[in-house]
């Protein structure tokens, strides 16, 4: 039985009473009894961070077991975070935040979204970072993995799946090797559960949240373990819990092909300005033409030559419409013979990211095939049907020999809780279709569409006219009365 779902018994007449006392009763820690109340006694010692650099934000360390299943047994650490509301008139509780990932450190997530909170939310709200477990500074684990061994996206050709095939065993061997005895506990159930640990640690009843991208899942799973201890919960560019996480690195495809068709369409209509094609079919033509030359010639950047597959591999950049096409036009040119076309931006992945994204992905979902050659009919089927990405997220991948697989069941999201979902329709990493995959997911939500959105973020990226309803909703506990689209291009 999960320790953390389960139930007590009475009779009516005594659950009455008890229900009656809950009612009055601030209920912060776990019920008497449960091997968890020990954690929930911990007294934090909060001491100035050393990032941040402002006097108000604050840091402790919390600890939690490695393994819900023995909660008497070995425990690591969690660092927390927080800048205390202004005052205590107005507050209303915590602010739990999580900026994505998997294995992206949040400890500092108080001090950057702060500037991007109305005042009147900050006086209601302490808000609450934390490195989640494996993370940064929660009891850190990595994998020696080389830079080529942490990339995600590796474009299927038949005359390298077997490279990949030993690359994507080596990332798991190597991560067994390091740190088998953590890596089946780092998964977003866990994560989840500690985040009631520090619910409870702080001395609050319930949490309301604040989750960007991955944040969004675990966010959604929190609500679906702890729906009564969750308040006001908003997911900034949601993913759908229904793909983790196999189906969501599918999902990318389908979304790319349309955003690409729509840049085809821009870049026609604007011909005279960058000389594409004057109709969508001859932009598209003009993209491939460029791919196939650089699979035979690979093209000078300024971050090194690319071949067809390290160009497709930029396909998220065309949903930002403006910036995408400068750099097509730079490519095409440098093809020709001119100067080296700028590089595309590359975040550079950490190993301690990479181990626990792979630990996450793999841990959370038994979704993963573990025969190498079902990998490989899935990257030639979508290819075909998504030729821009299809391969990218259908290849193979660590998971396929993951040491063991998932120990719980991936969670369904079924339920009732009122959060918000906020959305760019042009995202290219959680897609409208993934976050209306959430939406129908958490019935009692609301979700609001920000029409022409590009990019991956609503409110992690600046003003967005979706702000009032995130501001409403986090001061009121109100949602929309309907899901709605707004649109920022209508007052520009």
């Amino acid at each position: 039985m999960d320790l953390r779902d389960r139930r007590t018994t009475s009779t009516p007449a005594v659950g009455a009473v008890a229900a009656a006392l809950a009612a009055l009763t601030p209920v912060t820690a776990f019920a008497a009894g449960d091997p968890l109340q020990r954690y929930a006694q911990q007294e934090l010692r909060w001491e100035r961070c050393e990032a941040g650099g402002r006097a108000e934000f604050e840091c402790a360390k919390v600890r939690v077991p490695l393994d819900y299943g023995d909660p008497a047994g070995r425990t690591i650490e969690l660092a927390v975070s927080r800048v205390k509301a202004a005052g205590a008139a107005k507050r209303h509780g915590v602010l739990l935040m999580n900026p994505g990932g998997p294995g992206v450190q949040g400890l500092t997530m108080p001090v950057e979204l702060e500037p991007l909170l109305p005042a009147e939310v900050r006086d209601r709200f302490d808000l609450i970072g934390f490195d989640p477990r494996g993370v940064g500074q929660s009891s850190p684990v990595g994998c020696d993995l080389t830079a080529d061994e942490r990339t995600v996206h590796h474009p299927y050709r038949d005359s390298t799946f077997g490279a990949d095939v030993a690359r994507a065993r080596s990332v798991a061997d190597k991560c067994w090797a390091k740190a088998g005895d953590v890596l089946p506990h780092l998964t977003t159930r866990n994560t989840a559960r500690d985040m009631d640990v520090l619910r409870a640690v702080l001395g609050e009843r319930r949490i309301s949240y604040f989750g960007y991208s991955y944040g969004t899942y675990l966010g959604a799973v929190y609500t679906q373990l702890f729906p009564q201890r969750a308040d006001r919960f908003v997911l900034d560019s949601a993913l759908d819990p229904a793909l983790a996480w196999r189906g969501s690195f599918r999902g990318w495809s389908p979304a790319a092909e349309l955003a690409f068709t729509r840049w085809t369409e821009w870049a026609a209509a604007r011909d005279a300005a960058y000389g594409l094609g004057t109709t969508a079919a001859e932009v598209r033509r003009t993209y491939w033409d460029l791919v196939a030359h650089a699979d035979r010639t690979p093209v000078p950047t300024g971050g090194g030559a690319l071949d067809g597959d390290a160009i497709r591999s930029g396909y998220a950049a065309f949903v930002h419409l403006e910036a995408v096409t400068p750099w097509i036009v730079a490519l095409k040119a440098a093809a020709a013979g001119g100067p080296a076309a700028p590089a595309l931006p590359a975040g550079e992945v950490t190993d301690n990211a990479a181990a626990v994204t792979w630990a996450v992905f793999c841990g959370d979902s038994r979704s993963w095939p573990r025969d190498p050659e079902q990998y490989r009919r899935d990257a030639v089927r979508d290819r075909a049907r998504y030729p821009l990405a299809g391969d990218l997220g259908a290849t193979v991948q660590p998971c396929a020999f993951w040491k063991s697989a998932a120990r719980e069941p991936a969670t369904v999201v079924n339920n009732d809780v009122k959060a918000l979902i906020v959305q760019n329709q042009w995202d290219p990493q959680a897609t409208l279709a993934m976050a209306q995959g959430m939406r129908r997911a958490l019935h009692g939500a609301r979700m609001v569409t920000v029409a022409g959105g590009e990019g991956h973020g609503v409110v992690v990226a600046g003003p967005s006219c979706a702000d009032g309803s995130v501001t409403r909703y986090l001061t009121t506990g109100r949602l929309p009365a309907t899901d709605l689209t707004c649109d920022d291009r209508a007052a520009s």
